[in-house]
């Protein structure tokens, strides 16, 4: 699935081709997609001007002329296609073999100017639907997403108050949605490496000086990512079709017995299982 970086990447290809763009028509070409479409789904896109484009953790919004927000979600495979009148570009599309059949090309947005944008799916586990802005927090998809790990806002001392005395591993607590939004679990492997904290430590037991180096390799982390393009990991690919180039400084993930790229140390990167997932990290300089 997407992480921060690869939804960021896809806002930012949209973003010049659907904001401040009236909406001429929609064509939903289902009736749903991981959940149903909201009642007039296309009648009350139609017409609307979009006012900007954002997102909220993994999610993308688009903010409309009368008050009400498209959010959408990629899933697994969700991908946008955008046609202009004089060329073609893919952002979030994929680089397995990605059919172009109408079965999955299910939602397509015509602009005035020209432009065409299409939502292709193939496993069906995007969804789009409509929210008021002025109550969209309130939404049960935004009740309990926690704080955007971009920016000012993430520093040490507000992870050691998101943390409290938890029991709960690092990596964990790090992927709680309900405490960072957007972090996946790449991207927690890479920066509790460059912190130098072990995965499988407590999350309650980070001092000052150890939460200040995690929020820092956060934030770099994830900038470095947007502004390689995202990752390509299976089937990413950014706004113009190029492939993101980030999975190429991975320094753990998915490096299972390499040495560990630190200066000076002599440890292998492992491969252990969490909750269900692959962790990658190097038990010699991360404690």
């Amino acid at each position: 699935m997407p992480e921060l970086p690869e939804v960021e990447t896809v806002r930012r290809g949209l973003a010049p081709v659907m904001e401040g763009r009236r909406i001429l028509s929609v064509e939903a070409r289902r009736p749903d997609l991981r959940f149903p479409f909201p009642e007039r789904f296309a009648a009350r896109l139609q017409g609307r001007t979009v006012t900007s484009l954002g997102r909220r953790a993994k999610y993308l919004l688009a903010d409309l002329d009368d008050g009400e927000v498209l959010v959408m979600h990629l899933g697994m495979s969700g991908s946008f296609r955008i046609e202009l009148p004089e060329a073609e570009l893919a952002p979030g599309s994929f680089h397995h073999p990605r059919s172009k059949a109408a079965t999955h090309d299910h939602v397509e947005f015509a602009f005035e100017g020209g432009a065409t944008v299409t939502y292709n799916d193939p496993r069906r586990f995007g969804f789009m639907t409509l929210s008021p802005r002025a109550t969209l927090e309130a939404h049960p998809l935004f009740r309990h997403v926690g704080i955007e790990p971009l920016g000012n806002v993430l520093d040490g001392a507000l992870l050691l108050r998101l943390f409290g005395a938890k029991q709960t591993s690092l990596k964990a607590a790090l992927l709680d949605q309900r405490l960072i939004a957007g972090l996946g679990n790449i991207y927690v492997c890479e920066a509790l490496h460059r912190a130098k904290l072990s995965p499988t430590r407590a999350a309650g037991t980070l001092t000052i000086g150890k939460a200040n180096l995690l929020a820092g390799a956060i934030r770099t982390v994830l900038e470095e990512a947007i502004a390689a393009g995202g990752s390509t990991l299976r089937d990413f690919a950014h706004a113009d079709g190029a492939l993101g180039y980030f999975q190429h400084a991975f320094r753990v993930y998915d490096r299972e017995g390499d040495a560990c790229p630190t200066l000076g140390c002599r440890g292998v990167v492992q491969r252990i299982v969490q909750t269900g997932r692959s962790t990658f990290f190097c038990a010699q300089c991360q404690k």
